[in-house]
């Protein structure tokens, strides 16, 4: 169809009643120009199509589907590939249903460990979460189904989310919390976007003129539409006016009604409103220009293909976190005792608008028995009561098998939609029977599913611990051919574990008064704050391990000195020196060796996921660009490269790093420089400007006062000289004259030079 002549065509308030919902997954009609409703639904770990009584919190049932692991346990396959398949298959079962929308992925970043929606959200890092999430958009949109990220921004937590103000510093914004949105959006290019409930520094999401147009339309070229999450709408013609397109759910009269009466008394242009309802309508074209011709084979025949895609992302996003003594894979002949509800009913999706109907879901039970296992229960995740005489159960059964396989994890009821965690622990019969079991003297194993990190009190005393995280309907099968050794694990966790939750950075202002958060913590969070700040933790982001060991030899850097215009190119020879077959995540990590802005110890700039035979192996490449060595800069209002050394590494997870190479990277920006009496001199030489005009005069205090070290050490100790340095480093420039370095005029001369 021809959009803007289908606008020119529409009275204001056709217009009007485009910009909400007819119900509460359909746009509405235009029937007297022909143009049909146009139906979204939620994901993004499968597809929550309603038929009957709608609602966004899976309080009413959906269609029977697949459901894929969520977005925590894709995160962990670190396979963007992975990612793909999952969008285009999801894609088809739009198609197939008559879908043109789909409400995902999850992109906010994990701050605390406690947000209950975590199982949503892809990482703690956002270049991780970003480049998955472009991958995931381009599967959905390769099917003609429109995909729509959220929920844009800030929107880290659960608790009166609907209603908070997230005051955030506007370095830590776009550094973390808006870096992989605008991944997803550059690289993945979706056709809509969600905006969150919640403000952002004062002002409600759906009326953000500077999120909604200065930033995701006119800084990075976004070219879709803009919808509200459900409920998130507020003033009709504010919306408009910041940029928004389409307010769900409906029916809602008011948005429509305000909007006409906007239009008439002048206060809103109808030009604007021919802009938003073009937005729209251009996506809804291309939905049906870009829609495959026919839908796949029959229903079972597509059910079963698209269960064993969810059994090929569990097996890769499962992560091995330990294996004492080669515990696992079990080896045969062993008498094996499987402990825990979740053996037969396990915990594989979130709850609230992601919950999936699921078709069918395979438990751990089931695949094992002909294996020769045994069960007993262990624990109750509905009444506690029971806590005692089933764990007594199980210990007296454990004694007359070789291994003990418990599977453990957080239930349902722990991890929501709507409300955040109160701490990281399982639940207390959990621990107590892990505790009791692992010390029986029996090989134990726990397997662990959950959305989000856990502590682990009892970790030093088990033997091995796979963490299934949320699988999906493949998690049981899967779990299965990992413990058994059927599949190698190769996935590596997404997000940090910490020891304690009081360890995590946002602990103190998390979920802030009244449900107002500080992001005091600022760029520091996730793995760039525990590094910094020197704390040990549980696991560590990238960690995984493997029933086969690599090694990483021969890291190479095509340049040692570059402009932050030009690519460098890293490369790195992995080996499988072990015994099976597997994959390897090979991370690299970029650190600012010399900036003079406070910059985390290492950042993920670029990873790898390889796959080796025993004795095989291959050569990984990565291509580091400008935003490899950024940081965002509050003068320039963008990411901006300072000159100087940067360590370029290589290694198996945070804080295993196996390699590293020097790099100087020269950069071509230069900051916003105004200069008076005050202006420190550490701050102009900061500038390239500053560095060229005072860094010869710098330079020749610093020779003098290297020639009068002896001198400043014998008056003021042997830290004169370096006092001597500091000092003149951070005074204001006006303060040359007071100690009389300089005269008063040849400062004034110098000020009028830098801010010529």
């Amino acid at each position: 169809m021809d959009v803007k002549e289908l606008v020119s065509k529409m009275t204001l308030e056709e217009k009007a009643s485009l910009l909400t919902g007819s119900d509460f997954w359909h746009t509405k009609a235009v029937e007297r120009l022909g143009l049909s409703q146009f139906m979204m639904c939620d994901g993004p770990n499968g597809l929550r199509k309603q038929e009957g009584e709608s609602d966004h919190l899976g309080l009413h049932g959906s269609i029977s589907t697949v459901c894929y692991p969520t977005a925590s346990a894709v995160a962990s396959t670190f396979d963007v590939d992975l990612a793909e398949k999952l969008g285009t298959t999801l894609g088809k079962e739009c198609v197939r249903e008559g879908v043109s929308m789909l409400l995902g992925p999850g992109l906010n970043m994990k701050r605390s460990p406690v947000c209950g929606r975590n199982f949503e959200y892809y990482s703690e890092d956002p270049y991780l979460a970003g480049k998955m999430a472009a991958a995931y958009i381009r599967g959905v949109q390769s099917q003609g189904v429109a995909a729509c990220p959220k929920h844009f921004a800030a929107n880290n937590q659960e608790y009166r989310r609907m209603s908070g103000n997230s005051t955030v510093d506007e370095r830590t914004l776009f550094e973390i919390y808006l870096t992989a949105f605008e991944t997803a959006v550059k690289e993945g290019k979706p056709k809509s976007i969600m905006c969150s409930y919640n403000k952002l520094n004062g002002t409600y999401m759906s009326e953000n003129k500077y999120m909604l147009k200065d930033v995701l339309r006119d800084k990075w070229g976004f070219d879709g539409f803009v919808v509200t999450d459900w409920g998130a709408g507020k003033g009709a013609k504010e919306g408009v006016l910041a940029g928004l397109n389409l307010v769900m759910p409906g029916p809602n009269d008011d948005t429509p009604k305000a909007v006409v009466e906007a239009v008439k008394d002048g206060s809103l242009s109808e030009e604007l409103i021919d802009k938003a309802v073009t937005e729209i309508l251009e996506v809804f074209n291309w939905t049906v220009e870009n829609r495959p011709a026919s839908a796949d084979a029959s229903d079972e025949m597509t059910k079963k293909a698209d269960y064993e895609t969810a059994l090929e992302i569990a097996l890769a996003g499962a992560v091995l976190l330990k294996n004492s003594n080669r515990a696992l894979p079990i080896r045969e002949g062993r008498k094996v005792l499987f402990v825990g509800e979740f053996a037969k009913k396990p915990r594989y999706q979130g709850s609230g608008s992601s919950h999936i109907n699921s078709a069918y879901v395979s438990n751990a039970f089931d695949f094992a028995v002909e294996k020769g296992i045994s069960f007993v229960q262990g624990y109750d995740t509905k009444n506690n009561e029971n806590g005692c005489r089933l764990r007594n159960e199980a210990v007296t059964a454990a004694k007359d098998f070789d291994e003990i396989i418990i599977f453990a994890g957080l239930p349902g009821s722990y991890e929501s939609e709507g409300f955040d965690r109160k701490d990281i622990n399982l639940p207390a019969e959990q621990n107590k029977l892990i505790d009791e079991l692992s010390h029986l003297g029996k090989k134990t194993v726990v397997v662990m599913h959950n959305g989000a990190p856990v502590a682990m009190p009892w970790i030093d005393s088990v033997d091995a611990v796979i963490d299934m995280q949320l699988s999906g309907d493949a998690t049981g099968e899967a779990a299965v051919k990992l413990l058994w050794g059927e599949a190698n694990p190769c996935g590596k966790l997404a997000e940090t574990y910490p020891v304690k939750l009081s360890d995590n950075p946002s602990f103190l202002s998390f979920p802030g008064d009244m449900g107002n958060p500080v992001y005091a913590e600022g760029i520091y969070i996730g793995y760039r704050y525990y590094e910094k700040k020197r704390l040990p933790v549980l696991f560590p982001f990238g960690y995984g391990l493997s029933y086969t060991e690599f090694e990483y030899l021969n890291m190479k850097i095509d340049s040692d000195k570059i402009t932050d215009r030009d690519t460098a190119t890293v490369t790195i020879d992995v080996w499988n020196v072990g015994s099976y077959a597997g994959d390897e995540i090979v991370q690299l990590y970029v650190s600012d060796d010399s900036s003079t802005f406070s910059r985390p110890l290492k950042e993920l700039k670029g990873f790898k996921k390889v796959h080796l035979n025993p004795g095989e192996k291959k050569t990984v490449s990565f291509t580091l660009d400008k935003r490899s060595f950024a940081f965002y800069n509050e003068a320039l209002h963008d990411f901006y490269v300072e000159s100087g050394d940067f360590t370029v590494m290589i290694g198996a997870s945070s804080n295993d790093i196996r390699h590293t190479a020097a790099i100087y990277v020269e950069g071509t920006q230069d900051i916003p420089l105004h200069v008076d009496m005050f202006t420190c001199i550490a701050d102009i030489l900061a500038s390239r400007k500053g560095k060229e005009i005072l860094g010869p005069i710098f330079e020749q205090f610093k020779k003098e006062a290297a020639a009068s070290g002896e001198k400043h050490d014998d008056a003021m100790g042997e830290g004169g000289s370096e006092m001597f340095e500091s000092m003149i480093l951070e005074m204001p420039i006006g303060t040359l004259a007071n100690f009389g370095m300089m005269g008063m005029e040849e400062v004034k001369a110098l000020i009028e030079a830098l801010n010529k």
